[in-house]
This record gives structure tokens, C-alpha cells and sequence, in this order.
């Protein structure tokens, strides 16, 4: 019986699926305490931290759990600087929780609005309450596709919160939550 083809030339290959012990080079760690993954930010030549939150919605509010694996030069308190705090509008990032583990790992809460379509990058920087001199430049990077073009699945680490219904709404902290 002819089915068409010309001899078959596929290989039987599987599909990995990262184990909740992925190792601290993947781009998203299960955190065995409360059972919420988080995407791993990676150590860069230039010093800083990058994170890849994947593809994300334009015009919606997304909130991004981050964690930035032990950085010696940072003490316990951390805060934010200035340039990501809530009062700052228009915003595109807002740092919401900054937690240190015993292990020197930052686990980041924050919540990040999308304007418009493209690779979108955003800078957080972490310092130590009264040391100014001891930080840590954290780059949140995203694709942000036209909400007219699908739903993107996202990574774990990120959920949207809401989608804005037009560019001039509030902020979305403001909005009721989804």
C-alpha cells in the first residue's frame, strides 16, 4: 500500500521536560518551600543579571517572581532604587517584594505593564539599605506581542494580573485583579 511518501526519515527523539531539582542554569527553579517557580536570573559578562520572562501580552499587567541566585556584595535589606519605585510615572516596572534567603538568594516580586510591541527591556537596581556602593543592575527583558496575535503560554515565574482595556486606563494595580 503507497502512503505517499518517499521513505520516512524521522528519528524518534523525546521531549525534556526540566525535573522540579533543575539546576541553577536553567531559566526557571522551583522554590521547594512554597512550591512556586521562579525564573532564574543569569549572571552576564557585563556584571549584570539578565531574566527572560518570554512572550508577553501588549497592553496587559503581568506580575514576575525572579530569583537572583547569592551575590556576596549584597547584605540582607535590600530596597530598590529610586528609578523603579512606585511613585514614578509613568511606570513600566514596580518593585513589589524584595526577600533574601538565608543561602544569599534575592527572590524578586514585581509587577511589570507592557505599552507596546517588541523586545521590551527594563533595569532594576538592587542595593543594600546605607550602602549605596554595594548593588546588583538587574535587566527584565520580554517579547511583547499585539494582544490581536494570541495568547502566549507563559513561563512560570509570570502572571498576568490584568489586561488594560485601552492605552489611557489606570494602572493596573488599580484594576481589579483577574
Amino acid at each position: 500500500m503507497a502512503t505517499g511518501r518517499k521513505g520516512s526519515t524521522s528519528k524518534a527523539a523525546g521531549v525534556h521536560f526540566p525535573d522540579d531539582n533543575e539546576t541553577p542554569g536553567s531559566p526557571t527553579r522551583r522554590d521547594d518551600q512554597s512550591n512556586i517557580s521562579t525564573l532564574l536570573a543569569v549572571l552576564q559578562k557585563d556584571g549584570r543579571y539578565l531574566v527572560k520572562a518570554g512572550f508577553l501580552k501588549s497592553h496587559h499587567c503581568y506580575e514576575i517572581v525572579f530569583t537572583v541566585p547569592e551575590v556576596p556584595t549584597l547584605g540582607k535589606q535590600l530596597s530598590c532604587l529610586p528609578s523603579c519605585s512606585p511613585s514614578r510615572k509613568p511606570w513600566s516596572i514596580r518593585v513589589q517584594r524584595i526577600n533574601s534567603s538565608l543561602e544569599g538568594e534575592v527572590k524578586v516580586t514585581c509587577e511589570y505593564r507592557t505599552h507596546q510591541e517588541g523586545v521590551m527591556q527594563e533595569e532594576i537596581t538592587l542595593v543594600t539599605r546605607g550602602k549605596r556602593d554595594s548593588s546588583v543592575k538587574i535587566r527584565l527583558q520580554a517579547r511583547v506581542i499585539d494582544p490581536h496575535h494570541g495568547t502566549p503560554m507563559l513561563l512560570e515565574g509570570v502572571r498576568c494580573l490584568a489586561a488594560q482595556k485601552d492605552a489611557h486606563t489606570k494602572h493596573c494595580s488599580d484594576q481589579k485583579r483577574v
